[in-house]
């Protein structure tokens, strides 16, 4: 490596920067006002690249047609932001965040397949900016002119937002807004135009920064995940809602980005290390270590205590004699399902799909729920438990009985390490420091061929012969699902599973009486990241093969829409949300190319209709009901008496 290259490198990174900023900006501007945690911001981003290459075919690429083409993508994709906030977003403000988060994420599932049903799953190539489409030479280099452009772009939207937020009464609502939404709302200013104009104006910066990249990169359907995942990390490393410390972040990350790929490999004690490599995780590792040291970002405040106040949560209740005939009815269901496998060869399959998924969601609701621990990273605990088995299976040639127990115990390991980091945290940040985790265990995964098989993964991963039959199988599924959503049920109403809910009600109260609130909850990421590495066993010994795409962030996010799907507050909730989102995507992926679309139409009606989820609904159906009863068996009393 020269000096000469070393620059050049960093200069191609401000490039990156640039547009890293332009989308993080908007990200930041959403969640400092509407504290909406917005995974559809990806999926903007992805549509001002289509727009601009529709927009370009149909205008020219002329100097002035390329120009406006990028500006008119950007106010399209403002509008559709706009109307998205007051049809659907404005609707659910007063539902917890994270149902807030599952609209989003249905939004994307929708957006995907609205972007693939307009331009076509290939690849789209834009043409070269006019004028542009040269280079220019640097030390003996060459740098590609509209790079430099972008470097130019990124300080001008910078000192225009700053002209904004400091020069304008729209600017100064915005931030007292990002400071204490409350207030604003109590001085009497508009909460819902304020909010859909900052979603609006998010919503163009991210299609800003996607029309600008047409002539740098094609226009591709996977833009959307992998745009959200930097957008986030920027914005928390700057910290929410700093515009300044979003740009800060973006060099930051750009730059050190920059200098692994110049660097290329180096020997570390006589070990050849290939930091190029690290460009796949360096920003994660980067925030992980931002929110360690300072956990609200570079130039970021902490957040002040909001002032709204929800309803309080009823405590956990034992099941009721009617719901415990429920559960058994139930259970016996599952156990004679397997009659039926003759009539539809495909029913224990599934069935085993979905205990699988059971079992994922109820390891996560009981950090989420019981324990007020929101996490973004889960599917590393079910990753380190089905890659432990299947290397004990693979590499070390033991039987399958030996990996059940390694897998479990390896997740557990994993979540006793991370949960330490985790736990001296909480909200977003805590949610965003799991997410940087998982993603680290998912690079090293991807990347170590050698042991892990890289990106083809493990294959060869077959029960042994008494479990081998799908039937056998589908009980050996069946019991651990069980046995394990019981556990998990029966430690909730442990002392330990008590002291964990007393630190998230309350945790000032929780260590005044005693509790160590911070072990507790570093335990309750232990329990959750053992049952779900039993998960991740049956997951691999389901498929016979265990690849990195089965631990990345879309497995994560699945596990959050099944616990949100079916009620954070209910024990019942992970277990229904599970069983529907399972079947849910089962059934419409074999009925249509569009099935994300349809799939997340259906998550945002039921979002809609059950801001509690689907259990939680009928949870309180059943509480109205016995309330019912109880005041008319006192109204007969009371007519006895007199």
């Amino acid at each position: 490596m020269t000096l000469s290259s070393l620059i050049v490198q960093l200069i191609n990174g401000l490039a990156d920067a640039s547009t890293m900023f332009l989308v993080a900006a908007g990200l930041s501007l959403i969640f400092g006002v509407t504290r909406i945690v917005n995974f559809a911001h990806g999926s903007f981003y992805m549509l001002g690249i289509f727009i601009v290459y529709s927009l370009v075919s149909l205008i020219g690429a002329s100097g002035v047609g390329f120009w406006s083409a990028v500006l008119l993508s950007a106010c399209a994709v403002a509008l559709l932001g706009a109307l998205v906030e007051i049809v659907i977003l404005r609707r659910i403000y007063r539902a917890p965040e994270l149902f807030q988060l599952l609209a989003t994420f249905a939004l994307v599932l929708v957006l995907k397949d609205a972007a693939l049903y307009i331009w076509g799953p290939e690849d789209l190539f834009g043409p070269r900016a006019p004028g542009l489409g040269g280079s220019v030479q640097l030390l003996g280099r060459r740098l590609p002119q509209y790079d430099l452009v972008l470097i130019f772009i990124g300080p001008v939207v910078l000192g225009l937002l700053w002209l904004l937020l400091n020069r304008t009464r729209w600017g100064t609502l915005i931030r007292a807004a990002t400071q204490d939404r409350e207030m604003v709302g109590a001085l009497g200013i508009n909460q819902s135009w304020l909010f859909t104009g900052v979603f609006a104006l998010g919503c163009f910066l991210a299609g800003l920064g996607g029309a600008l990249q047409g002539p740098r990169i094609p226009a591709n359907l996977a833009l959307d995940l992998e745009t959200i995942g930097n957008a986030f990390v920027v914005v928390v490393v700057g910290g929410m809602g700093s515009i300044s410390g979003a740009f800060l972040a973006a060099l930051l990350i750009a730059e050190i980005k920059a200098l692994c790929v110049a660097i290329g490999q180096v020997s570390l004690f006589g070990i050849d290390v290939s930091l190029s490599k690290l460009t796949l995780v360096v920003e994660f590792l980067v925030m992980a270590f931002i929110l360690v040291v300072r956990p609200w970002g570079l130039l970021g405040k902490p957040q002040a205590a909001s002032r709204a106040s929800g309803p309080p949560e009823a405590p956990l209740r034992a099941a009721s004699t009617m719901q415990r005939k429920l559960g058994l009815a139930g259970l016996a269901l599952l156990v004679a399902a397997p009659l039926l496998s003759g009539s539809f060869p495909y029913l224990t399959v599934l069935l085993v799909e979905i205990l699988i998924a059971v079992l994922f969601a109820a390891s996560l609701h009981f950090m989420m729920g019981p324990g007020g621990m929101h996490s973004f990273g889960h599917a590393a605990y079910f990753g380190l438990g089905a890659y432990a088995a299947a290397l004990v299976l693979t590499k070390l040639h033991l039987p399958m009985e030996v990996a059940m127990i390694v897998g479990p115990l390896a997740a557990a390991a994993g979540a006793l390490l991370f949960g330490w980091f985790c736990v001296r945290l909480s909200g977003v940040y805590l949610a965003m420091l799991t997410l940087a985790f998982a993603q680290i265990v998912w690079a090293i995964i991807y990347q170590w061929d050698d042991v892990t098989g890289g990106s083809n993964g493990l294959v060869g991963i077959w029960p042994s012969a008494w479990a081998a039959s799908p039937v056998a199988f589908y009980y050996l599924a069946l019991a651990f699902s069980v046995i394990g959503v019981l556990l998990l049920r029966r430690v909730l109403f442990s002392p330990f599973g008590y002291a964990m809910r007393a630190g998230r009600d309350s945790s000032l109260r929780a260590d005044a009486i005693g509790i160590d609130v911070k072990r507790m909850q570093w335990m309750a990421f232990v329990v959750a990241g053992l049952f779900c590495g039993v998960a991740g066993v049956l997951f691999a010994f389901s498929k016979g093969s265990i690849s990195p795409e089965a631990i990345s962030v879309g497995r994560s996010v699945d596990g959050l829409v099944m616990v949100m799907l079916g009620g954070l507050q209910t024990l019942l909730g992970p277990v229904v949300g599970a069983a529907v989102f399972t079947w849910l995507q089962d059934i419409i992926a074999r009925e249509t190319d569009y099935w994300r679309a349809l799939l997340g139409l259906i998550i945002l009606a039921l979002v809609l209709l059950f801001p509690a989820g689907i259990a939680g609904f009928f949870q309180k159906l059943f509480d109205r009901g016995e309330e019912g009863e109880a005041a008319s068996v006192r109204n007969d009393i009371s007519k006895e008496a007199a």
